[in-house]
């Protein structure tokens, strides 16, 4: 082998010194070739390797707050509009006082008869202002069962003893017309006792001034209600009392509310038109007349009783329960648990059933 590289070395010799020239120019060609791919490979090793793509994070916008009304679970426009002071306002259902005004804006309605059979109504308002209610009239010592766990302040006109000696026992908002008579007046186009009326400018002003600035209670569990695939409670009728103070409720699909009658005629706000509550409830209890400052109708409020929930064209049998005045009212189902009302107005009626007082549906 090495015979053959001396002999291929010689060849190369012989042939060098017989071309001279083209020797050079092969070496000069070979030095170049070299310089090359040394520059080459060093800039190659000195260049720096290509940044990956910085990846474009973008930031969704936070999720918006959304805030509701304790009192009917409706959206509000801001957490201050939740922490609103809480009105409650006894208002008349005697014929005279027909239609009334404020009603279709109460966000809960308590209904009950106040005496022979008359019913009245509770309106608690929070987010709504009604730029008139009434007609305003007396208290009863059953309302003042109701609207206690609510933290509201009492807008009335006089009272039963009993009713009065308890609101006015320094741990009411109380706001009685006669101790505040620059918050009411008396309209010209009824005949009294039918003709106080308030207003919530008046109401704020006189609330704010006494310091009742907002209401902490315990709300009742709401829920976004949609309508029943097999509707099963369209027609409800409630017996109270009598012809003039019964009630009745046509469920509607499009706007998942129930159109009020009573006296067998629509049940109209004189300002905001038919009253159509979100939430129907019949609460079955006794009621009995005793003697105070004259003869008055006590109603059962606290222990237990059937309840029927109406709610999305259906119904649930369930029980109401209230421990003791300050407790707040539950609405629970046959395995105790707490039923989720519809958002929306709930409309209440307690039901003498000792007295002949029924709900019937269909």
């Amino acid at each position: 082998m090495e015979a053959i590289h001396r002999r291929v070395i010689d060849r190369i010799k012989g042939w060098a010194k017989a071309h001279p020239r083209r020797t050079k120019l092969l070496l000069g060609v070979g030095i170049l070739i070299f310089v090359s791919i040394v520059i080459f490979v060093s800039l190659l090793l000195s260049a720096k390797p290509a940044s990956a793509p910085v990846a474009t994070v973008v930031e969704e916008p936070p999720e918006p707050v959304i805030y509701y009304s304790p009192l009917t679970g409706v959206e509000v426009k801001d957490e201050k509009a939740t922490q609103q002071a809480v009105t409650a306002i006894m208002i008349e259902n005697s014929p005279d006082a027909r239609p009334q005004s404020g009603l279709k804006q109460a966000g809960v309605v308590y209904e009950a008869i106040a005496e022979g059979g008359i019913t009245r109504f509770l309106a608690l308002y929070q987010e709504s202002k009604p730029t008139l209610v009434g007609p305003v009239r007396s208290v009863r010592m059953y309302y003042v069962d109701w609207l206690t766990p609510f933290n509201a302040s009492v807008a009335h006109v006089g009272g039963s003893a009993k009713a009065l000696q308890v609101v006015r026992n320094g741990s009411y908002r109380d706001i009685d017309q006669f101790f505040n008579p620059n918050t009411y007046w008396r309209a010209t186009d009824r005949w009294a006792p039918h003709n106080v009326y308030t207003n919530f400018k008046n109401l704020d002003a006189l609330n704010k001034a006494k310091g009742y600035k907002t209401s902490k209670f315990t709300a009742w569990p709401r829920t976004d209600g949609e309508p029943a695939k097999k509707p099963k409670a369209t027609k409800i009728d409630v017996t109270i009392s009598g012809p003039l103070f019964n009630s009745a409720y046509t469920y509607d699909k499009t706007t998942n509310t129930y159109k009020r009658s009573q006296a067998g005629a629509s049940h109209i706000d004189r300002e905001k038109g038919k009253i159509t509550p979100s939430v129907v409830i019949v609460m079955n209890t006794t009621e009995e007349t005793v003697f105070e400052d004259g003869y008055r109708e006590s109603i059962k409020t606290t222990g237990s009783g059937v309840a029927y929930i109406f709610q999305g064209g259906t119904v649930v049998k369930g029980k109401w329960i209230k421990k003791d005045r300050k407790s707040q009212v539950e609405f629970v189902d046959s395995e105790g648990e707490a039923i989720e009302l519809f958002r929306g107005q709930t409309w209440i009626t307690a039901v003498p059933t000792n007295r002949g007082g029924k709900v019937t549906w269909q």
